[in-house]
């Protein structure tokens, strides 16, 4: 056998030896292995090099070293997901190394950290001022994540005591000019709307390239031809504005009339309208 044969040979087998065993490890990110899990992925791709040129005297051992270094590490991760004490052998533990605003010095010398490294460390999340941490951690693939303190946190509607509505994930109704039924269908519309929505937008489906519409029924797009503007989406501002109209006619009909019994009509309905306005606008006003 030709020997460029034997070397595709060898490398399609290890291929799919490794491919089984990056599916039994699961779908972690490079990021996420810790220090053992990317020695092991090293000493795993120099042996499949071996064995792919055929640098190793003898196949079956060589394939033998290369199945121990297989199936050792996912043995040992599948029982880290069961038993903690495997998993913090396996895999480490976490590290505080910024506690209450006070950064730890024993625990940076644990974890083999300068000073340098630890502001180093946070500059990486954005924080340039050490004081400003109220509690830090060394996680076992080597990220530190902070907690910021009370004064130095981003504002948040919660915070502020602001009322927001609930995320829904947008659907893609258009993908590549190809229109997706089954989205529309998951959002309760069909393709009629979705005509007419582009048809206001006086584009072709052919032109689109991406659409998305979320929750409230607003329609997103992009063409094709950037050159082309298309005109801003207004159907949440066109709603609530609406809306406020209809109170403030209500309003007006109720100073406006004579008969008691109309104001008290026009009267109520604007502020039931007013109270739905309370409602929608931190869906609307956005």
């Amino acid at each position: 056998m030709p020997e460029w044969l034997i070397i595709i040979a060898r490398s399609a087998g290890v291929f799919f030896l490794l491919w089984f065993m990056v599916r039994q490890l699961g779908k972690r990110a490079i990021s996420r292995l810790a220090l053992f899990d990317l020695t092991v992925v090293i000493a795993i791709g120099v042996m499949a090099a071996a064995l792919s040129l055929d640098i190793t005297p003898d196949l079956i051992n060589g394939l033998i070293s290369l199945g121990v270094w297989i199936v050792l590490p996912v043995a040992l991760y599948a029982l880290s997901l069961k038993f903690k004490m495997v998993r913090d052998l396996y895999q480490g533990k976490e590290t505080v190394l910024v506690n209450h605003g006070r950064v730890l010095d024993d625990k940076l010398l644990e974890s083999r950290l300068t000073p340098e490294d630890f502001l180093g460390m946070l500059r990486q999340k954005n924080v340039f001022n050490f004081a400003d941490v109220e509690f830090a951690v060394l996680e076992p693939t080597g990220d530190v994540n902070v907690l910021l303190k009370k004064e130095q946190q981003t504002l948040t509607p919660k915070t502020m005591g602001i009322k927001v509505a609930e995320e829904s994930v947008p659907q893609t109704v258009i993908l590549d000019g190809n229109i997706m039924d089954e989205a529309l269908t998951a959002m309760g519309l069909n393709r009629n709307w979705l005509l007419t929505e582009i048809n206001k937008a006086g584009v072709a489906v052919e032109n689109i390239f991406i659409a998305q519409a979320d929750a409230t029924g607003q329609l997103y797009l992009d063409l094709y031809d950037d050159a082309i503007q298309i005109p801003k989406p207004t159907t949440r501002e066109m709603t609530l504005a609406t809306l406020k109209k209809c109170q403030a006619d209500c309003e007006v009909y109720a100073l406006a009339t004579r008969d008691a019994k109309a104001r008290t009509m026009y009267g109520e309905n604007a502020h039931t309208l007013h109270n739905i306005i309370k409602d929608l606008e931190p869906l609307l006003a956005r």
